[in-house]
């Protein structure tokens, strides 16, 4: 079984992602849920990876869940521990080098406003609502003036769930960040900003198992590489029949390849990729 680590967004608790973290625990999955020092006036996005980290210990098969501002912490993490993948749940995704402050302009985000139920509670009951407002803590700006320090995305699989009723991070909006931050497709559901707390199942929609690091295809093993679509940008294998490529950004995906080589290197399939059982799966894949 997986282990859930749960990251939640700004001035958040680690209490919010409760009933998911019931549900897990209910299928036998481990799952590690932190709060933030998101007061701390001193603390950065170190610290908070820091933090989560600590939270992690030793474990594996780590699973780790990322929420809002959240999306800024959950790759940091990814790239100090052994992150089987990444689920970002309506999250922000970061660029090299780029503060939280600047996110806003650069990813064009809409006014949306900022009424704490209109905006991001508008489909909780009542009572759960209330209860959410009443845990929120202050968020330091500390974060948001720091530069995200990583040079690229980490080499894990990423998966991005878009909320359809989300009112701070439209839909349309959403699906042209994803597209152009991570170049992939996110999934959806129904829901506001706070799908945890609104549709608890829905924000639960990561796999049960983790994927495969090894398939079986034309009575050949094949086994995952590098899980990550940053590789791409230094590794552009020649195709054969059976393949078609697109180009985002500079960087070549290769949505199916049957059959596949290139200077040492046998390609089965750039994600997303859909394997025997409805999975996709997105990573280089070699014998």
């Amino acid at each position: 079984m997986a282990t859930y680590v749960f990251i939640h967004g700004a001035g958040d608790v680690a209490s919010s992602w409760d009933s998911v973290v019931a549900e897990l625990r209910g299928r036998g999955h481990d799952t590690v849920a932190v709060d933030l020092p998101c007061e701390d006036e001193s603390a950065g996005w170190s610290e908070y990876a820091d933090t989560v980290l600590e939270a992690i210990g030793d474990r594996t098969d780590l699973v780790v869940v990322a929420h809002s501002l959240g999306g800024f912490t959950a790759p940091l993490v990814c790239s100090r521990a052994p992150v089987e993948l990444l689920v970002l749940v309506a999250g922000m995704v970061p660029s090299p080098g780029e503060t939280g402050e600047e996110w806003w302009a650069n990813t064009g985000h809409p006014d949306t406003g900022d009424d704490p139920v209109a905006t991001f509670l508008h489909d909780v009951p009542p009572r759960l609502a209330a209860r959410a407002l009443g845990s929120q803590r202050d968020q330091s700006a500390t974060p948001m003036r720091e530069p995200w320090p990583l040079h690229a995305w980490p080499e894990v699989s990423t998966k991005y769930l878009l909320c359809r009723d989300d009112r701070f991070f439209p839909a349309d909006w959403t699906r042209r960040m994803v597209r152009g931050r991570l170049g992939t497709t996110p999934d959806e559901i129904d829901g506001g900003h706070c799908p945890f707390l609104s549709r608890p199942a829905g924000a639960r929609r990561t796999p049960d198992r983790l994927p495969p690091r090894t398939r079986q295809r034309g009575g050949r093993e094949w086994r995952l590489a590098t899980p990550s679509r940053t590789s791409l940008r230094s590794r552009t294998p020649r195709l054969t029949s059976g393949s078609r490529t697109s180009s985002r950004h500079g960087s070549p995906t290769v949505t199916r390849a049957w059959e596949a080589g290139g200077e040492g290197l046998e390609l089965l399939a750039f994600g997303p990729h859909h394997d025997g059982d409805g999975e996709v799966v997105t990573g280089w894949w070699t014998e």
